[in-house]
């Protein structure tokens, strides 16, 4: 094998690494956006549920004090 062959072979293999290694890179870069949209789905989903809780705890103080001011203004 000449040496122009081998050079040609060794400029093969790097293409061929590099094809391979670009593809890897855009199916990260595409899992990696995948990956940030769920995030930050989660993470509003999250300040709505924190939200609803605390709209919950509102009220249900707000009945605890109803239900003390009826049991004084009844006892």
């Amino acid at each position: 094998m000449s040496a122009s062959d081998q050079t040609s072979k060794h400029l093969d293999t790097i293409e061929s690494r590099l094809d391979e290694l670009l593809s890897r890179v855009e199916k990260l870069e595409q899992e990696n956006l995948s990956l940030r949209n769920r995030q930050d789905s989660l993470v509003a989903e999250r300040a709505g549920l924190v939200q609803r809780n605390e709209e919950a705890r509102s009220r249900v103080e707000q009945m605890i004090e109803r239900l003390k001011s009826l049991e004084a203004a009844g006892g």
